[in-house]
């Protein structure tokens, strides 16, 4: 009986937390995909014109609403940094200066309030510091650029020396910096930061997971092991998903012999941890189906199983994958809203990086679904965040997720994927 109760409250839970997506799924014919797109994957003129409308809307609805913001909250995850790192996307997919100039504003009220505590992209001083050097670096202000980049850099010594309270995940450890320095490399379109800087990182990331595993005993299991606030996560944001997904690309410097040895081990310890569902738990011994978000659950480990997909070959890798995006859509129109960190854009981004991956219309179909839902912003009774226009939690999320949808094959989960 026991059991039996508890998948009644489980499903239950489910379905409090998703809106059943009303959408039907690609059926494989020109017929479904002719609103949206072409059968190059490229976006018909009206729905292309229908999210410029939208983004356009929103952008007005955001600017009036951050009117009411924290003035004190700097991160990309919550505050102004995330702000400008929308208008410094939406400069890079319009090429509007104006785009860049607000970038300019936001990241400046940024570096006005910086933590002084975390030093993470999302969460901490370097996404403040990265955002700024790359906006001076576009507008050419080199010193301005340096500055910034020379402040950023400064926090790498307290990062790789082995302070055993910094924990290694993306919103508040070793990862989320590293990522502020693989994002400086990628929008100044040169090693601008020597590799050696993001190795360091890694190889101490790695220390951490084997001195951890070794001693929480999950050595037989997994050779690295990493917690956040003495919990095992496995998802994005907190969890193993996240770190492994970093550890795994290729230029990092990752030996062979370490990624043979201790990461696929480790990635492979993750993917027995699934569900008969084709999701995953927040954290390990967490029996619980119930989340579909990016930091915890499928549409955030989706992205460790494409990377391990690409790096290991492994056919199962790839399988885990595609069940991941059978959950997202069944399960991933959230009544927590349209957000990136937990709510429907964040999750389509599961269908893009399949979609980039197999060059399958069905994912970039399943993208537009989710990208419709978010056209109609507000209106399916969703839950409003407690930072409303954020980019992390808010609008600011959807209007990035939209911008990106112009260019799919180039589209990718902001402060995170590469």
């Amino acid at each position: 009986g026991q059991s039996k109760s508890l998948s009644i409250c489980g499903k239950r839970n489910m379905e409090q937390r998703a809106i059943k997506n009303p959408y039907r799924d690609y059926e494989g014919t020109p017929v479904c995909t002719q609103g949206l797109f072409d059968q190059q994957g490229r976006l018909t003129p009206d729905f292309a014109g229908r999210l410029n409308n939208k983004i356009g809307e929103l952008l007005a609805r955001m600017e009036n609403g951050l009117k009411s913001a924290d003035p004190g909250d700097c991160t990309g995850y919550t505050g102004w940094a995330g702000i400008a790192l929308l208008y410094l996307h939406l400069y890079n997919v319009y090429g509007e200066s104006s785009f860049l100039q607000k970038a300019l504003d936001y990241v400046s009220r940024s570096l006005r309030c910086l933590t002084r505590r975390w030093v993470t992209f999302l969460c901490g001083d370097a996404g403040p510091l990265a955002v700024a050097a790359v906006v001076y670096h576009k507008l050419q202000r080199k010193q301005e650029a340096e500055d910034c980049l020379n402040q950023l850099l400064r926090l790498h010594q307290s990062v790789v020396k082995g302070d055993s309270r910094l924990p290694d995940e993306m919103l508040y450890g070793r990862m989320g910096y590293l990522y502020s320095l693989v994002f400086i490399n990628q929008q100044f379109q040169q090693e601008k930061i020597p590799m050696q800087y993001i190795q360091l990182i890694c190889d101490a990331v790695i220390a951490s997971g084997e001195n951890l595993s070794k001693k929480s005993r999950h050595q037989e299991r997994s050779p690295l092991m990493y917690e956040w606030y003495q919990e095992y996560y496995v998802g994005a944001a907190h969890g193993l998903a996240g770190i492994y997904y970093f550890l795994m690309q290729p230029g990092f410097g990752v030996s062979e012999d370490k990624l043979v040895r201790l990461v696929k081990p480790s990635v492979d310890y993750v993917c027995q941890l699934k569900f008969p569902s084709g999701n995953f738990p927040p954290c390990i011994g967490d029996t619980r189906d119930l989340l579909v978000h990016w930091c915890h659950g499928s549409p955030g480990v989706i992205y460790m199983l494409i990377q391990a997909y690409k790096v290991y070959g492994g056919e199962h890798y790839l399988s885990d994958a595609l069940q991941c995006a059978e959950v997202i859509w069944q399960r991933g129109l959230l009544k927590k809203g349209y957000g990136l960190c937990h709510g429907a854009a964040g999750n389509a981004y599961g269908f893009l990086a399949l979609y980039k991956l197999t060059q399958d219309p069905k994912f970039l179909y399943r993208a537009c679904k989710f990208a419709e839902w978010c056209l109609d912003y507000g209106k399916h009774g969703c839950r409003t965040p407690d930072t409303p226009f954020s980019l992390f939690e808010g609008m600011a999320g959807t209007i990035y997720f939209l911008a990106d949808m112009l260019q799919p094959l180039r589209s990718k989960f902001p402060a995170f994927e590469l």
